[in-house]
């Protein structure tokens, strides 16, 4: 009987680990697994390996298409690759599945922007009275931890694992305005500051002393029960969203204002690769078709060629 899939999707995560990969890396390969064969059980077939063929997963990805967007079939996909690679590595298959399975093309939907007056009603819902210093006030600690975890976003472009993995004093150097991102792949980086977030830091450091979890852990973001997560984080900008009356606040929206707000200033895209980790250059195409579409906007509005009608 052919072996089932799940249970080799287990030896797949161990592999994995050994391999470093990051956690969130390991999950989102996973979810490509689970997910695929969650698909064939609501065909009624059986999640074992013989199940696993080039035109199963092609029959899955067009299912997938019609219900979520063109970047989740793309993270299916890859992550169905990973693992197919990984039992023909293994001796369990003789050729990977998903040869001449072609990866969807990306979106041309320009990437979501933050405007300068959004960022300034986020930052304004993070606003809180004043307390005594050394004193744990729940709402004083809540709004000054929100207002660093909004300016990191949107002052480094850190991606919500990132920010959530970083660690105080160890990732942070305030003297330097520096922080230390451990990225994908447990890559390494150093990411700067300015100075309102440094000052943002240090306002929060002085509240978190007295939070309860303070000498527990040295994570520097904390919630109301310990360290807190990215899903805490998702919540957080959800709150402060419609507190702003942001639609759909989401952490990536940051990253992505981050990157699109170099390119329009004229930053190198060399530079921008090296702040914001990525290895490739597809990640630039896709900010750099948002910023050409402000700058043809810009153009449209200096030329006023309807007024001269």
């Amino acid at each position: 009987m052919p072996p089932e899939i799940p249970d080799l999707a287990a030896s797949f995560r161990r592999s994995l680990r050994a391999a470093g990969k990051a956690e969130r890396t390991q999950i989102l390969y996973g979810q490509s697994i689970r997910f695929f064969c969650d698909w064939l059980t609501a065909q009624g077939r059986p999640t074992t390996l013989d199940q696993l063929n080039r035109h199963a997963l092609s029959a899955w990805l067009a299912d997938l298409a019609d219900r979520v967007d063109i970047e989740t079939v793309r993270t299916r996909l890859r992550g169905m690759r990973r693992f197919c690679r990984w039992l023909v590595a293994e001796g369990e298959l003789d050729k990977a599945p998903t040869e001449g399975v072609e990866m969807p093309a990306r979106s041309e939907k320009p990437v979501r922007v933050l405007t300068d007056d959004e960022l300034a009603r986020i930052l304004k819902a993070c606003q809180v009275p004043r307390g005594k210093a050394g004193q744990y006030d729940r709402r004083i600690f809540d709004g000054r931890r929100d207002e660093v975890l909004v300016r990191l976003l949107a002052d480094c472009g850190l991606r919500v694992s990132e920010l959530v993995g970083l660690e105080h004093p160890e990732h942070v150097d305030l003297q330097q305005e520096l922080v230390y991102v451990v990225g994908k792949g447990n890559r390494p980086r150093v990411v700067p500051f300015g100075a309102r977030t440094g000052q943002a830091i240090d306002r929060y450091l002085r509240t978190r002393n007295a939070h309860p979890y303070a000498t527990r852990t040295p994570r520097l973001l904390l919630g109301e029960r310990g360290p807190m997560s990215a899903d805490g984080v998702r919540w957080r900008l959800e709150v402060l969203g419609q507190a702003a009356e942001v639609p759909d606040l989401h952490p990536h929206a940051f990253r992505h204002t981050f990157a699109h707000r170099w390119l329009a200033e004229g930053g190198q895209e060399r530079d921008l690769m090296q702040l914001a980790g990525w290895r490739s250059d597809a990640m630039l195409s896709v900010y750099a078709r948002s910023t050409a579409v402000e700058r043809a906007r810009g153009a449209h509005r200096k030329m006023a060629l309807g007024d001269r009608l």
